[in-house]
């Protein structure tokens, strides 16, 4: 996840969204506002049979006023999904009855409003995903976890990017790469013995596991910086490397232990809850 796309929380509930830096707008994944409105248990298809019934007043279909961007689906790959603004996303929500409709109007104004300061004060969006975590019952020892791995992450995509590995797909390879390196697991191994589908891995990961993460990418950076690693291949040799040195400083934490590193552990809400969840894609 770079830092113009993220995950907005509403009532809980998760909105894909985008940030466009050309036009400054940010654009929601209309599938998920229709999930939270609706409490639909197929938004997909909610959705595209409003695209076939609903005509704005105006004459304008519904799918015109959106726009297709690449977002990440329940099973870890990138596709194509509508996604709106907030100014298509009020019209789209009128044709939507729901005690919710006029909550989630002050929701979207908020998210605009906290987009125009965080441009102005770029610490408010750390803070802001502080708070998130808070909210989801993270301990203040996870966060600060998972705020230094973080921070890790960016400066490997940040090389990745000025040595010539494209974006997307690349960084999702090289990514998976050191994570079976260091894990045995592939990224989607990890996400099954978790029991996470659509959710994002590291949000569910232990203290150790981020830990773990963090060298694994902080070795791989510094061993691409010095090869001069460039384009995907010689990256992913640095990646390779960068993620064994983290498996054998599992392996020796582990034999010093008697316990695994690699938990089946998450934070997903109880059974009930959890399979509401599921009925969203989230």
């Amino acid at each position: 996840m770079t830092k113009e796309t993220a995950i907005k929380l509403f009532e809980e509930k998760q909105i894909r969204t985008h940030w466009d830096e050309q036009s400054e707008k940010w654009y929601f994944s209309v599938t998920d506002v229709v999930a939270v409105l609706t409490e639909s248990s197929n938004p997909r298809d909610y959705w595209f049979k409003m695209k076939q019934r609903v005509t704005l007043e105006d004459g304008i279909e519904l799918s015109t006023i959106c726009r297709q961007l690449k977002m990440m689906s329940s099973d870890g790959k990138n596709y194509n999904t509508d996604c709106a603004t907030v100014q298509a996303l009020l019209r789209i929500i009128q044709s939507i009855p729901s005690p919710k409709a006029e909550p989630f109007k002050q929701w979207l104004a908020k998210v605009g409003y906290e987009r125009i300061q965080e441009t102005i004060d770029p610490e408010q969006s750390i803070d802001r995903a502080r708070d998130n975590w808070h909210k989801l019952g993270r301990s203040e020892k996870w966060i600060q976890q998972r705020m230094t791995g973080q921070e890790t992450r960016n400066k490997l995509t940040d090389y990745w990017k000025d040595s010539g590995v494209k974006e997307q797909n690349e960084f999702a390879a090289l990514t998976n790469i050191i994570h079976q390196e260091w894990t045995g697991l592939t990224v989607k191994e990890h996400k099954t013995l978790k029991n996470l589908k659509s959710q994002n891995l590291r949000d569910h990961m232990s203290e150790a596991e981020l830990i773990f993460t963090a060298l694994a990418e902080l070795s791989t950076r510094q061993i691409a910086e010095s090869e001069q690693a460039k384009g995907f291949f010689q990256n992913a040799k640095s990646s390779k490397k960068g993620g064994a040195v983290a498996k054998n400083a599992r392996k020796e934490l582990e034999s010093e232990t008697g316990k695994s590193v690699i938990s089946s552990e998450n934070f997903l809400p109880p059974s009930k809850t959890r399979k509401e969840l599921e009925e969203y894609g989230l």
